[in-house]
């Protein structure tokens, strides 16, 4: 809760059967997916940042940051009914190899198409700027501009920034891209070895249910989370060796179905990149269609409401 640290943020004597909508099992690329935010299940309340808890989880191990209140503080679980939901775009299902290279997405190999309102972060050079009118036109938000002075930082879909770049006063307008081997420490798994970004990333494999695949010092870091989490074992790692529930493995045969999801606004967009796989578990249902849709630059009597927008079909 606000102001507190060991307060938690949701009722523990209120519970519901927690529903997952029928069909959900269907999940396809490119569907629009409500999910829980898969690292939402636990929070230091000293460490109030998810990314921070599993950065402590990574450096002390997870035994030591538990139990260790007076340094750590304690470690809330908050059950999957009670965590925060998310919606993104589901762009690789359970048994596919996903890629990223250059802002591009493949799945098996095969590149796949850019969603309808896909943007990127766009680099814009005017020294007079970009009016209000022609904002509004193209519905870009002033939040989304980053200044300073005449270079502007904003995302765009390739067919807004191709109508900017004829925009008088636009000198130019480049999509601003994360360059292959300049490692973002951020994104999941966190790990050296993988010296991926937002624009360059994988191949990662998506565990299917069922499926085996073989463990080592490599890539355990990728699947670790979930065979420990999300699959109720006890993973350790001792001098190099791998062990789950006491025996060492060099293999590990998965029992759910794991999704990854990306939202459309690719360089702006908390998502797998930044926190891994989803499990089955955690997805709640699809969004079909947008019931409201607000402009965060005008107020309630200027054009707040997208009336065009209201009611629109999820694509």
């Amino acid at each position: 809760m606000p102001m507190s640290t060991d307060w938690k943020s949701f009722l523990e004597w209120f519970n519901l059967d927690y529903f997952r909508f029928p069909g959900l099992t269907t999940v396809k690329n490119l569907d629009v997916v409500v999910f829980n935010y898969p690292e939402g299940d636990t929070v230091s309340t000293v460490y109030q940042s998810n990314a921070s808890y599993y950065r402590l989880l990574k450096a002390y191990g997870r035994k030591q940051v538990w139990n260790n209140k007076k340094k750590f503080g304690n470690i809330i679980y908050r059950p999957v009914d009670k965590r925060e939901n998310y919606i993104k775009r589901c762009v690789a299902i359970a048994g596919d190899t996903l890629q990223i290279i250059d802002h591009q997405v493949y799945i098996n190999g095969e590149e796949q198409p850019l969603p309808i309102d896909g943007q990127f972060k766009y680099r814009v050079i005017a020294p007079k700027g970009i009016n209000e009118k022609f904002r509004d036109k193209v519905d870009i938000s002033a939040e989304d501009f980053n200044y300073w002075k005449y270079d502007m930082q904003v995302p765009l879909r390739n067919d807004v920034a191709e109508k900017i770049v004829k925009v008088p006063g636009v000198n130019s307008v480049e999509m601003i891209l994360a360059p292959k081997g300049n490692w973002d420490q951020d994104l999941f798994p966190y790990d050296s070895l993988y010296k991926w970004n937002r624009d360059n990333y994988g191949p990662i494999y998506i565990p299917q249910k069922g499926a085996t695949i073989e463990l080592s010092m490599d890539n355990i870091s990728l699947y670790s989370r979930l065979i420990d989490v999300y699959e109720n074992n006890d993973l350790s790692i001792k001098n190099g060796i791998i062990f789950i529930n006491g025996s060492e493995a060099n293999s590990y045969t998965f029992k759910m179905n794991y999704y990854w999801m990306m939202g459309d606004n690719r360089h702006n967009s908390a998502d797998s990149r930044y926190w891994g796989f989803v499990p089955e578990d955690h997805i709640v249902g699809k969004a079909s269609f947008v019931w409201l849709s607000l402009n965060p630059d005008k107020s309630l009597f200027d054009g707040k409401i997208r009336w065009d927008k209201l009611f629109r079909v999820v694509r």
